[in-house]
Formats: structure tokens, C-alpha cells, sequence
């Protein structure tokens, strides 16, 4: 068994005194996983960083296998904020989040797309933090769990929606929503399919990750006995401090 593909470094582990055991997200093949013998080296470690974009070989005995992973550098993306500690946080929460909630040797296209759309935000430093929103919105929607923001849950009105049901994962509107507005999460404005704004707000950027974290700590990680990333939770104590700094 052999193919060659594109993909983005997830995560690494050693294994052995030489070898390594990476994740990365492919355009074709989506999460896979192989061993790169010698991957503690210095050259080889400078290659396996989290995020960077590799061109991949990957050869196995038999499809099952762990199989021998092999990968030439095509983007270097962290070596581009590597002392910027938000953007970092913020690379580091969708590598793991990719990491742990999508299924195996399944391709995911759009979601390799969007996640090679966060990196190049990252890069420019150019609204990476909204991008992270959405790119965690189309986690759960590529995963089977879409919110449905296009109408209100109680009313069916498409405007003024404001909030979104724990329960049901739909939009409920300012108006329904109000006498139980404590019990509702936040719908930020940018995560509507109508939305024009191009200012986001950094209590939007909240809202959104405390949306999607909900929904995805309910509804994919639960289920299986598992918690969220800690690297997505140093993200969120990242933006928030960098929030409240803004804001004095």
C-alpha cells in the first residue's frame, strides 16, 4: 500500500529513541497517522512541526498498518509568528481539535481546505481569530452535528436572531428568546449566512468559541467519554486575555 498527498503536521510523538509517530491532515485521505524513522533528528524535527504544510508519502505492508510516513516541507507557517503566543494558541487549538474529533483515514476535503484558509490568516495576521470560529462551526457540521442558524426555532422569523438552543442547536430570535434568555447561548452576528459586517466584535469572538464548544463538547466528545483539547482551552484564556487588554 502507497500514496503520496499533501497535508498539514497535527501532532507528534516519540516513539523509540529515534523515531516518530505523526498526524497530519491530507487532502485526500484525511486523518492518517505513520511512523518517520529518524524524526528526532534536528533537520527532520524542523520538518514535523505543528502546522507545517508537507508534501507526504505514506507506505504500508497492508492498508491496517501504521505504515512509514515520509514528507518534504512545502510551508512553514509557525516559523511566522513563532513569537506571537495568541496566534501560536490558535494553530496549536486546530491542530488538536482536528486531531481528536475528526475519524480516521477519512477524507474531509472542505475541512482541509479551511483549515489551510485559518493557516494562511495566521500568516497574515488578519482575522485568524473569527476564522477559528468558523472553521470550528464547519467541524460540526462536517461531522454530522450543523447548527441551523437560518430560522428561528420558535417562530420562524429570519431576522433578529440573537440566540441559539442548547437543546436543539437552532436560532431562536430576540423576541422568543427572551423570556429564557439565560438558559439560551449567544448567536454572534458574523456566524450568519446574511452577515456583512466586516468589524467583529471580541465579545462575538467569545460567544462564537462558546457556541462551538458547547456543541462540540455535547455532541462529540461526550458521547465518547472525553473532554476538549487543552490546547483549544489555552486558546480561549488567550483570546479573552487579549480581549480584556483591548478593552481597557
Amino acid at each position: 500500500m502507497e500514496w503520496a498527498d499533501e497535508g498539514f503536521v497535527l501532532a507528534t510523538r516519540r516513539h523509540g529513541e529515534h523515531g516518530l509517530v505523526v498526524h497530519v491532515l491530507t487532502r485526500a485521505h484525511g486523518l492518517h497517522a505513520g511512523l518517520v524513522r529518524g524524526g528526532q533528528g534536528r533537520r527532520t524535527r524542523t520538518v514535523f512541526q505543528i502546522g507545517n504544510r508537507l508534501a507526504l508519502t505514506w507506505k504500508a505492508r497492508l492498508a491496517e498498518h501504521l505504515g512509514a510516513l515520509a514528507g518534504e516541507l512545502l510551508h512553514g507557517h509557525a516559523a511566522r509568528f513563532i513569537d506571537d503566543s495568541p496566534r501560536l494558541a490558535c494553530l496549536a487549538a486546530g491542530a488538536a481539535m482536528a486531531a481528536a474529533a475528526l475519524p480516521e483515514r477519512e477524507p474531509h476535503p472542505r475541512l482541509f481546505e479551511g483549515f489551510a484558509s485559518l493557516l494562511e490568516s495566521l500568516d497574515r495576521d488578519e482575522g485568524w481569530a473569527r476564522g477559528y470560529v468558523e472553521w470550528e462551526f464547519a467541524l460540526l457540521a462536517e461531522l454530522g452535528f450543523g447548527l441551523d442558524l437560518s430560522r428561528c426555532a420558535a417562530t420562524g422569523r429570519t431576522d433578529a436572531l440573537t440566540f441559539v438552543s442548547p437543546r436543539s442547536g437552532q436560532a431562536v430570535s430576540a423576541e422568543a428568546g427572551a423570556p429564557y434568555r439565560e438558559k439560551l447561548l449567544r448567536l454572534p452576528p458574523f456566524l450568519l449566512l446574511h452577515a456583512h459586517e466586516s468589524r467583529t466584535e471580541a465579545r462575538d469572538l467569545l460567544d462564537g468559541l462558546a457556541l462551538t464548544g458547547f456543541f462540540l463538547e455535547r455532541r462529540v466528545f461526550a458521547p465518547h467519554g472525553r473532554k476538549l483539547p487543552a490546547a483549544r482551552g489555552r486558546f480561549v484564556d488567550a483570546l479573552g486575555r487579549m480581549t480584556t487588554i483591548s478593552a481597557e
